[in-house]
């Protein structure tokens, strides 16, 4: 009876030994699942375009305080090409698991896909918008010595001379060639359109006097502005930009609904953890109240950035349909290769 008694008792104290442990190794395990919050490793940032544009300036400006506030790095890394629909791609078939992300661009999520060109990713369902990070103009500018300065002579010179003045752009499907297309289907004219791959060589025959009119992003355009060696006609979002203010956009010149910008946000692969999702969009947001963030985002004239994930997402459908009804209206078939 005693020798019962005390299994018993040793039975009772294995019991209550195995409670314990198994409180500790449940408390241990909670402990380690916090620690390993994400992210917990190096971040990687996927840019399709190479370093020295807006789209590398406003990446690094984000990657840099994000990896401040994380505690982990967030490595910028450009994969240019085919319009930015290269590093688009590696987006969509990366891991949905927070480590891969990409800087979301016009190029890539609406002209593109709005062209109807054949892709190796769905444009519309491939990603997970997480947060608008800026919009900028592309600004209308001409050689010191075109013929028409403004833009209601310019009109009137083009359909003087239809097919005859020079336009260039960055390259077709280019926000600044969509901007041209939007320009000659408002105006009722033509022109020669003249693709160049990126815009340092469209600036650099500009001043020369190759080509005679551009529309340019506001980022690569600037210094030759301020230096003058190049004219400034219009602006081509619906407001005037801040670092412009003087410069009247395409709609208060008469073109009414004119909007060609350039957008730079954040995206991952579809199916991104919603967590995930808000945390990024929650420090992005906090990131882009910085002043010195602000100061460094105006210098490629990227404005009104941040919001939720969900009025990402819409802003990016609205733009894209509106280019597709550019590409639609105007008949517009367009050559990538």
């Amino acid at each position: 009876m005693i020798h019962q008694i005390d299994r018993f008792k040793l039975f009772n104290c294995f019991l209550i030994s195995a409670a314990v442990l198994m409180s500790v190794l449940s408390v241990s395990s909670s402990a380690n699942a916090q620690s390993k919050a994400w992210p917990d490793k190096p971040i990687k940032l996927i840019v399709g375009f190479p370093p020295g544009g807006g789209s590398d300036a406003v990446a690094r400006v984000i990657a840099i305080n994000l990896s401040q506030m994380w505690g982990q790095q967030v490595v910028v890394e450009s994969r240019g090409g085919a319009a930015g629909t290269i590093a688009a791609d590696l987006v969509a078939k990366a891991p949905s698991d927070g480590y891969t992300l990409g800087l979301a661009h016009v190029n890539a999520l609406s002209i593109i896909p709005a062209l109807g060109q054949k892709m190796s990713y769905n444009a519309a369902t491939d990603f997970t918008p997480i947060v608008l990070l800026g919009i900028t103009p592309n600004i209308l500018i001409a050689n010191v010595d075109a013929p028409a300065k403004n833009v209601k002579d310019l009109v009137a010179y083009l359909k003087q001379n239809p097919g005859k003045v020079s336009f260039g752009s960055a390259g077709n499907g280019s926000t600044q060639h969509l901007a041209f297309e939007l320009f000659m289907h408002m105006a009722g004219t033509q022109a020669l359109h003249v693709p160049y791959k990126g815009s340092g060589p469209v600036l650099v025959d500009l001043m020369a006097g190759h080509i005679t009119y551009a529309f340019e992003t506001m980022a690569a355009a600037t210094p030759h502005i301020q230096s003058g060696k190049v004219l400034t006609l219009a602006q081509t979002r619906t407001k005037r930009s801040a670092a412009y203010p003087n410069v009247p956009t395409m709609e208060q010149l008469g073109f009414v609904g004119f909007e060609a910008t350039a957008w730079y946000g954040l995206m991952g692969p579809a199916k991104l953890d919603p967590k995930i999702v808000d945390k990024i969009n929650a420090d992005v947001n906090t990131i882009l109240r910085k002043p010195d963030v602000q100061a460094k985002m105006a210098e490629v004239g990227a404005e009104d950035g941040g919001d939720t994930p969900a009025a990402f997402a819409k802003f990016i459908i609205k733009d894209r349909n509106q280019w597709a009804k550019l590409v639609q209206d105007a008949r517009l078939k367009v050559d990538l290769n």
